[in-house]
């Protein structure tokens, strides 16, 4: 008798977009994704994406929300999960026939002195990057950012996933197009960019990425993003550092005089 199962399951760190509706306009909505789509469809073409509604007053009904979904989906991608455990998204999950991941809410939230949870002011969206910003210091760690830095010798290959839990995150060959680098603090590639690094992974705005050879498919640090076709293409082929400062992305080359 066969005691092997059929399937094997694992749980992994996944690269998943994070859709949060500030306006509950399906069609722009719907407008707006596939504009994004068609601007980076190697990124975004039936990209897995979860869906917030947290920074709703109210909670959409069952047939709005399916209309949504379905909006999304006929843009390019597809809706897999809502965020947020609150009992009023629980009761719209189920209704919907979708999984509940609570964990994709904590980069919007901060917590006050007296220990409650409150929701971020909403970031404003990213201004063009310059090259001739001029570079600020490094800021200082966080403190939740614990243990020693992690290093990753061997080239990061298409389809590959190298993920650095509470810690920095060093690959010292590069990345290629289509891997993807995680890092909750900051990431260092001491090689070609032509993948996606993500920083801050947990919501941490103080990290940041730096590489010797910028031709990054994307670059994030704590949920914001920009993807390729939106980066001056006088920063591709350099070394370049990438940091957030009050919600939006900035760019600038390290060989820069």
């Amino acid at each position: 008798m066969d005691f092997e199962p059929a399937g094997e399951l694992k749980i992994g760190q996944v690269g998943i977009a994070n859709l949060r509706i500030r306006s509950l306009d399906v069609e722009r909505l719907a407008t707006e994704m596939k504009d994004r789509v068609q601007r980076a469809p190697n990124l975004f073409s039936r990209a897995a994406v979860v869906l917030d509604f947290g920074g709703l007053a109210e909670m959409p009904d069952t047939a709005t929300a399916r209309s949504l979904i379905e909006g999304l989906r006929g843009a390019g991608v597809l809706p897999v999960a809502l965020a947020y455990g609150t009992p009023e998204t629980e009761r719209l999950a189920e209704a919907l026939q979708l999984p509940l991941l609570a964990k994709f809410r904590a980069q919007y939230e901060r917590v006050d002195s007296a220990g409650r949870t409150a929701t971020a002011a909403a970031e404003p969206a990213p201004s063009p990057a310059r090259a001739t910003e001029a570079v600020p210091a490094a800021a200082p760690p966080r403190e939740d950012a614990h243990g020693p830095g992690m290093v990753h010798l061997p080239l990061v290959r298409s389809g590959q996933q190298v993920y650095a839990d509470n810690r920095d995150l060093t690959v010292l060959t590069g990345v290629g197009a289509g891997a993807e680098v995680i890092s909750d603090g900051s990431v260092h590639i001491y090689g070609p960019l032509r993948g996606r690094a993500l920083a801050g992974a947990k919501g941490n705005e103080n990290a940041r990425i730096f590489c010797r050879e910028f031709h990054a498919e994307l670059v994030a640090i704590a949920g914001h993003y920009r993807v390729l076709e939106d980066i001056p293409a006088e920063l591709r082929g350099r070394p370049v550092q990438v940091w957030l400062n009050e919600g939006q992305i900035h760019l600038a080359a390290l060989d820069a005089p």
